[in-house]
């Protein structure tokens, strides 16, 4: 199969001595166990490090570097692909859309352009988190260039209320799916029963 390890270079050097000796005689071991597991795998790493300095200055072994690095693909960050931002754009609005019960909302050209002009230091991940806060913050006249907070900047209007009238919509649509099972509905909103007890309770639901 496929072994798949993202942000390598942020593997411990006593844990990058284990995964070199794991990829250069095709096996493993299991904690506990003295028995030899041999395996068959295709493994692709992803980092947004210099692999290359951090061996230079010894927090990445290069023994394990030149061995991972057989092809390497360089992604370009975001703010060097901005023609990606609208797909990009359309594919979070629907997702998120989805998921809070909004699928009415669309993007208007000021919106585009603004966050075109942004420079994405945190790349996807946080455009995917600009793009979800906008969907929870926007109402039912559709998406509003404010309701697009960049990190560290403040919305000009966080309406408190607005954010319980989302969450007790979240928590109906997880009882409707669970047929009014608990256990299930707080597993699908990510909270322990006791925490979906006491929105229930706080909501008056």
């Amino acid at each position: 199969g496929t072994l798949f390890l993202d942000e390598i270079g942020n593997i411990p050097l006593r844990l990058q001595s284990k995964l070199l000796s794991a990829i250069q005689n095709r096996e493993i071991q299991a904690i506990g166990s003295n028995e030899k597991i041999p395996i068959d795998i295709r493994l692709i790493t992803a980092t947004n490090k210099n692999l290359f300095d951090m061996s230079q200055n010894g927090s990445f072994r290069e023994d394990l570097l030149y061995r991972i690095n057989t092809i390497q693909i360089d992604i370009p960050p975001l703010r060097e692909r901005i023609e990606d931002v609208p797909d990009l754009l359309n594919l979070f609005i629907k997702k998120y859309g989805q998921k809070y019960i909004k699928s009415h909302l669309k993007a208007n050209r000021k919106i585009l352009e603004k966050l075109k002009h942004h420079t994405w230091p945190g790349n996807i991940r946080e455009f995917e988190h600009v793009v979800e806060k906008a969907v929870i913050l926007s109402d039912e006249n559709g998406l509003r260039e404010t309701d697009f907070v960049f990190p560290g900047q403040k919305a000009e209007t966080i309406s408190s209320l607005k954010l319980q009238e989302h969450e007790i919509i979240l928590i109906q649509k997880a009882l409707r799916k669970s047929s009014g099972n608990f256990s299930i509905a707080a597993n699908e909103l990510g909270i322990t029963r006791k925490t979906l007890y006491n929105k229930l309770k706080k909501y008056g639901l």
